[in-house]
């Protein structure tokens, strides 16, 4: 039995929460689509619901995963929320998931 949890190398509970919640905020094509559009610029909740056509409050909500997920960050620019990604790493994932489907 030891020999098994060395060789797959189980991870934490913690680590498998982490994981999970990563992988739920980009299991939906709102938050997918709003992913896609940050990646490489800033877009206020309503540029990002104008180019939807999906409501204001409807992407607050989905930023809001997106946000617990530290995916997205916030920062606030006058009366505006500006996002943006939170690193690079979502990009490597997003380009990665597409190789992986669509080849």
């Amino acid at each position: 039995m030891t020999e098994k949890n060395s060789y797959f190398n189980l991870p934490s509970d913690e680590e498998v929460d982490k994981m999970v919640e990563l992988f739920k905020a980009f299991g939906d094509k709102t938050r997918y689509r709003i992913i896609s559009m940050l990646a490489g610029r800033k877009l206020t909740v309503n540029e990002i619901a104008d180019q939807l056509e999906v409501s204001q409050p409807a992407i607050s909500h989905q930023l809001a995963v997106l946000k617990n997920a530290g995916l997205v960050i916030g920062n606030r620019q006058g009366q505006y929320v500006v996002y943006q990604l939170a690193d690079q790493h979502i990009i490597t994932i997003l380009e990665q998931a597409r190789a992986h489907r669509l080849n």
